[in-house]
């Protein structure tokens, strides 16, 4: 298939001048736009995508109004925020627009930085550009993180400054209400020193999707002692392909923990790595994902020890049915001279019909002797003996199935932070697999 893009210099430079960007990331742009032409795509384990368009669509940008009140939201998203809160952490995306923005006034005088993306590079430039597609996701690492850095057109920047303990989350909610825009959304997110933030994110299509791409990019830096809980729902409607890349790295004594509820209807690959870099540092994912139709979805998730006594945890829990196919990759990496580090992960697929497919692959990948690892992994279908205790109980074997399936995605949707996220994820559940 046709992998060039249709977009050249003038037009990335133009798009650039638009937004009013900093001559850096202009360049930066067109860096990416011609390396773009000659990297090659990702190439997931045991999925094949070169069928799949990640290159060719038709709007990059579409103005939307703001919203004058949050009673102007659909329903669907009013379920998901305190609508009451008039000091809460919020931030709506409109397409490609910046519809909403509170920050709470103990994060003001905190100096919590939350604002969208242009916002940030326009007012904040020299902090963004420090981490900016320099040390988490690279420009060069394919044709997809390439096309991402020359064609973002929307996202988050979020920094929390050293010493300050946020206890109240901050929460971004991207819709997607044209249904042939495509989205190039990038989150930036660094928590300084001795910090701690909880940030969640969903991704809503109001509608259903003509072919179009999201190609998104995450980076998180935890500084020393720093803590990161991160949590997201993706619900991207079915006509989307997805590329999605969530990378963390922490720093000494930090933690990352990550909570991820994988929802798109649309084929998918996403790839979530943790970079345990100091001394001491922890990182935690929690995957789960349901698969339905026809999709194919890749989710390869990996936490490599670079730092003495890091501790690296990877839970994945997915469902399929009717013929949807999913591939599950676990990776623990612990590098030379990150004595003493524990790497332990668990991958499970339960799959509802005959045709439905799930491959969960443990990898441990070991460099050095004083070390702990170790792995757990099952593909199976619902157990019959569950079903019959449940059933021998007055319970319908319908309801038998719904309670069996909670109970298997249980340990990662009780870990959302917000009960708004939290109620959502389960709502996205129980549409699937009904």
């Amino acid at each position: 298939m046709e992998t060039k893009t249709k977009y050249d210099n003038e037009t990335v430079s133009s798009f650039s001048k638009e937004l009013g960007e900093p001559e850096w990331l202009k360049d930066l742009r067109l860096q990416a736009l011609e390396k773009a032409e000659e990297l090659p795509m990702p190439k997931p384990d045991k999925t094949k995508i070169t069928g799949w368009n990640f290159t060719e669509f038709d709007q990059l940008r579409v103005k939307s109004d703001a919203y004058q009140s949050l009673n102007e939201l659909d329903e669907s998203v009013k379920t998901l925020i305190d609508i009451e809160n008039a000091d809460s952490n919020l931030y709506i995306q409109r397409d490609n627009t910046p519809a909403h923005l509170s920050l709470s006034s103990e994060a003001k005088e905190k100096g919590v930085i939350f604002t969208d993306i242009f916002t940030a590079v326009r007012e904040h430039s020299d902090l963004v550009k420090k981490y900016y597609m320099t040390d988490g996701v690279k420009i060069d690492e394919n044709k997809l993180t390439a096309l991402h850095a020359a064609l973002m057109n929307g996202g988050a920047f979020v920094y929390v400054p050293k010493n300050v303990e946020l206890t109240a989350p901050l929460q971004a909610v991207y819709i997607h209400e044209t249904p042939s825009l495509s989205m190039f959304n990038h989150v930036l997110l660094v928590a300084d020193e001795s910090s701690s933030v909880t940030y969640v994110e969903n991704y809503i299509s109001a509608s259903e999707s003509e072919e179009a791409v999201f190609n998104i990019v995450t980076e998180v830096f935890a500084g020393t002692n720093a803590k990161v809980a991160y949590g997201a729902v993706d619900t991207l409607s079915k006509g989307i392909t997805t590329y999605v890349n969530r990378r963390g790295t922490a720093g000494r004594d930090a933690r990352i923990e990550w909570a991820l509820g994988l929802m798109n209807d649309g084929n998918t690959v996403s790839e979530n790595i943790t970079n345990l870099v100091g001394d001491g540092s922890y990182g935690d994912t929690k995957t789960v994902a349901v698969g339905r139709g026809e999709q194919t979805q890749n989710f390869t998730t990996k936490i490599v020890h670079f730092g003495k006594h890091s501790e690296g945890y990877i839970l994945k829990h997915g469902v399929n049915k009717d013929s949807a196919t999913s591939i599950f990759n676990g990776i623990g990496k612990i590098e030379f001279g990150a004595s003493k580090a524990n790497a332990e992960q668990e991958s499970r697929v339960l799959m509802l019909s005959e045709k439905a497919r799930g491959d969960a692959n443990p990898i441990l990948l070991i460099d050095e002797d004083d070390v702990t690892a170790g792995h757990a992994a099952s593909v199976g279908r619902v157990d019959p003996v569950q079903l019959y205790y449940l059933m021998s109980r007055g319970i319908t074997k319908t309801e038998a199935e719904r309670l069996v399936i909670y109970g298997f995605l249980a340990p990662v949707v009780k870990q959302l932070p917000i009960e708004g996220v939290k109620k959502q994820l389960i709502s996205v559940i129980e549409r699937k697999v009904k």
